[in-house]
């Protein structure tokens, strides 16, 4: 960086610091008190210089940032970064180091419950539960390309199924002496079904819509969705909701609490497995190839003879399928659902994960999903912030990691002639 460059640079920052002192000076400057009736106004002069310090160094350390993701775009080597990764690729490509790697990883995840308490493994259920969430988001926003802000309406779709299979043939279960655990493995493919009839009702309005206008009508299906359940009152339990919703049973046998979360640990570790399992079959498939193609350019998908309007009855019912399974698993762990818990935000929690993460990438949803899970659990402290600090992490993902933090690795195809051919 040049000398003239650098004083440019700090008169820029220092107009940036004097707009903020100005801009902000009546938030944090002035306080009202009210005493009695009477407004009096308190100036805290102490906080100026501190919003000016602050304004300056943040927005010349922008400058540097900006400038190293111009330098760093314009390396082919990808610079520190980019060695560090083909050298950490070339490692994790030997086949003993992957094996060795994933045994040692499970059996760390088989091990965790048994490490540490309950709380910190009903935090992981929670982990995982989003992990589900986030790959089955993945295959609408990451393999097909449409973006869904209404996905938490299947997620409640899915802990509904349980919660009314409970309320209405629970008590003949209890009167008949059958084992009410059975619920929870009856309603876990059902809530799939009934969550991928509804992710194919979606599906058929917008079957013809995309962008933004398709992002519109996925949020007013979440925000119905949620609205039917809390004004159905006798049906649904309405605000209230359903509680006492029994977690399985082991073999007949009914578990204590602790011993339950530590069976629910497993049978989701079990259902982020098979989903890894699924979604990674799918992306190499022929419904995955055309998916991307639809996520490219849906015009010369057409032109190609892709018939749309199935790719996204797929798409829509295999999302919508994952987040059933994962309802199912809230409900049993929380044993109490209502329709606040199925909200827009949850939709953006879920979204964030996939975007942070790495649309299309498997490792970067997972990672993204525990991610934004496990970091307001241990911060608490800072849970008043929680808005503030997504919204920063996503510009800064956005802006410097376009791709994710694990972006997808595209497979290339190299073709090689015969030799002696002419």
């Amino acid at each position: 960086m040049k000398p003239r460059s650098i004083l440019e640079d700090i008169g820029k920052s220092l107009t940036i610091a004097v707009w903020f002192m100005v801009l902000l000076f009546p938030l944090m400057v002035m306080k009202v008190n009210v005493t009695r009736g009477v407004a009096q106004v308190q100036f805290r002069w102490n906080l100026l210089p501190f919003v000016g310090i602050a304004a300056f160094v943040l927005s010349y350390l922008w400058k540097i940032a900006l400038e190293w993701r111009e330098r760093r775009g314009n390396d082919k080597s990808g610079g520190v970064f980019g060695k560090i990764k083909t050298l950490g690729g070339a490692y994790f490509a030997k086949p003993a180091v992957r094996t060795s790697s994933l045994v040692a990883l499970l059996a760390f995840a088989i091990a965790y419950p048994f490490l540490f308490g309950m709380y910190h493994t009903n935090v992981m259920i929670t982990a995982f539960i989003y992990v589900i969430l986030a790959l089955g988001l993945n295959i609408v926003v990451g393999l097909g390309g449409l973006l869904n802000l209404g996905y938490a309406a299947f997620f409640g779709v899915g802990a509904y199924t349980y919660g009314l299979m409970w309320k209405y043939v629970g008590p003949s279960f209890v009167a008949s002496g059958i084992d009410p655990g059975w619920l929870f493995w009856i309603s876990l493919p059902m809530a799939g079904i009934i969550a991928t009839l509804f992710g194919i009702l979606l599906s058929l309005p917008v079957l013809r819509l995309r962008g933004d206008y398709l992002a519109i009508i996925t949020l007013a299906f979440g925000e119905i969705f949620r609205m039917v359940m809390q004004n159905s009152g006798n049906f649904t339990g309405g605000a209230t909701g359903i509680s006492l919703i029994p977690r399985p049973w082991f073999f007949g046998q009914k578990l204590p609490p602790t011993k339950a979360a530590i069976y629910i640990y497993f049978i989701a570790i079990v259902l982020v497995i098979l989903t890894i399992f699924v979604v990674r079959r799918i992306e190499d498939s022929r419904v995955g190839r055309a998916l991307e193609a639809m996520r490219e350019d849906e015009v010369a998908c057409e032109a190609m003879g892709i018939n749309l309007v199935k790719n996204k009855l797929i798409t829509f019912a295999l999302g919508a399928f994952w987040a059933g399974i994962a309802g199912v698993v809230m409900a049993a762990q929380t044993t109490y659902i209502n329709p606040d818990s199925f909200t827009l935000w949850e939709s953006i929690i879920i979204l964030m994960a996939v975007v942070i993460g790495g649309t299309g990438s498997i490792p970067g949803v997972i990672g993204g999903a525990i991610l934004l899970k496990l970091l307001p659990e241990y911060f608490r402290a800072l849970a008043q912030y929680r808005m503030l600090i997504y919204g920063i992490a996503m510009v800064l993902v956005i802006i410097f990691k376009p791709d994710g933090l694990i972006p997808r690795k595209r497979k290339q195809y190299t073709f090689e002639g015969k030799e002696g051919a002419k």
